[in-house]
């Protein structure tokens, strides 16, 4: 079994014009397969540290992110990949509370002039309990030419004027439900980082 999701417009609603990032998420025994396809922009640059690493700030490069909500005690994973092989993995309890980040993460990464490919696996571990929700974003381009997407985005009638992107808009996060993925059956492992 396996998800599938498009992004197809920019954070305000807007659509994209090239084609969009796709995402797959598949069952894995030790944790759940985020596979990335996507256009290849190489703007901005790879980031300055080693690729196969964690990287703080990692959202200031071209990324592809994944986020998975428990939307009730609002704790959520944020998984970020870069096509240069980088990657950020944030816990995260009520909105931008950041309260552990750079955990580490398995990334395979290949890369055309025009595509990548990102492929990570989530140890369980990672996620919150009871997810219930879901969102994911993409980020590229530099200064002025910076373009950021969103798979549910703000609804284009409550985009207030000047207003900023922001992915940490939980209330647009839509419903996720890991049994449609996993199995009727199966139950969400507990997690002993999320113990707090």
């Amino acid at each position: 079994m396996k998800m599938e999701f498009q992004i197809e417009h920019e954070w305000n609603s807007s659509p994209i014009t090239h084609d969009p990032v796709k995402i797959c998420l598949k069952p894995a025994l030790e944790g759940l397969h985020l596979n990335v396809c996507a256009p290849f922009f190489n703007d901005p640059s790879a980031p300055p540290g080693p690729a196969g690493e964690a990287f703080p700030g990692l959202w200031d490069y071209e990324v592809v992110e994944a986020f998975f909500l428990n939307g009730e005690t609002e704790q959520y994973l944020e998984v970020e990949l870069c096509p240069h092989g980088h990657h950020l993995v944030l816990l995260l309890s009520q909105r931008r509370n950041i309260w552990k980040d750079c955990l580490p993460l398995s990334l395979k990464v290949s890369r055309t002039d025009t595509r990548w490919k990102g492929t990570a696996v989530l140890p369980w571990d990672y996620f919150p309990p009871l997810v219930d929700k879901f969102n994911a974003y993409a980020i590229h381009g530099s200064q002025s030419e910076r373009t950021y997407e969103a798979l549910y985005p703000v609804p284009e009638n409550e985009v207030q004027a000047r207003q900023q992107p922001d992915f940490h808009r939980l209330e647009y996060f839509r419903p996720f439900n890991f049994s449609a993925l996993m199995g009727g059956k199966w139950k969400q492992p507990l997690s002993s980082l999320w113990k707090i």
